[in-house]
């Protein structure tokens, strides 16, 4: 079974857009930044699902890695990501694989970084554990994600796609990070300006006051244990 739901051709473009690199990419960036307080310089991080690579300038300027690694199992996507990596300040080295398979040895990342990428795989465990696997010890995930209620939400629905399995509340993505042996340091969710038009539609057809304060979007920096329970 393939193992992540292709979004929509506008989902695609949208992505490719300077609307989603500036209200969308680099507006969780800057709160990632300051939520990840006095890490040290990183040296490789991880971009995991990097699509035509519009996070790689924004990476440079917050994070100053020595060196960028972008994944995403879309051929197309990896394509254009060349293009951008081309003109990169720093080194960007390219590889097309599945999230939850990808060919890098374990141990070999200071950070990885997802963005909006996990609700769009359908073994979000596996992609987890991966994550897990190459990051070095103390070395931290950085994870930006929409959650159900806006993912549920009609717009959304219409205008993109996404996998069952990648729907899932708040709650349910901080137990996955827990049960696959990530700390959880610091969590933030934060109401963006492009979700409150869902929250008047849903107020219209008479949602619950409950339903409505359910986040709709989770930024997480957790990190991998210096030392893990199985070693």
């Amino acid at each position: 079974m393939r193992g992540w739901t292709p979004d929509t051709r506008f989902g695609e473009w949208f992505q490719r857009t300077d609307v989603w690199r500036r209200y969308v990419l680099a507006v969780a960036l800057d709160e990632l930044q300051a939520m990840q307080g006095s890490a040290p310089r990183f040296g490789r991080l991880l971009d995991a699902g990097c699509g035509a690579g519009l996070g790689f300038a924004e990476i440079t300027q917050r994070f100053e890695p020595d060196e960028i690694v972008g994944v995403d199992v879309d051929p197309q996507q990896v394509r254009r990501a060349m293009v951008t990596a081309r003109e990169s300040a720093i080194p960007v080295r390219l590889v097309r694989a599945e999230l939850s398979r990808m060919p890098v040895q374990s141990r070999c990342f200071d950070v990885v970084l997802c963005h909006q990428t996990l609700h769009h795989v359908t073994n979000a465990s596996g992609v987890l554990a991966e994550f897990f696997r190459l990051l070095r010890p103390g070395g931290l995930l950085l994870l930006a994600e929409s959650c159900r209620p806006f993912l549920e939400s009609i717009p959304v629905r219409v205008l993109f796609r996404h996998p069952a399995q990648g729907l899932r509340k708040a709650g349910a993505h901080l137990d996955l990070l827990r049960s696959t042996g990530f700390e959880v340091l610091r969590t933030a969710t934060p109401r963006p300006f492009w979700s409150e038009p869902v929250v008047s539609l849903r107020t219209t057809l008479g949602f619950s006051r409950k339903a409505l304060r359910e986040p709709k979007e989770l930024l997480v920096v957790a990190r991998r244990p210096f030392v893990s329970p199985n070693e």
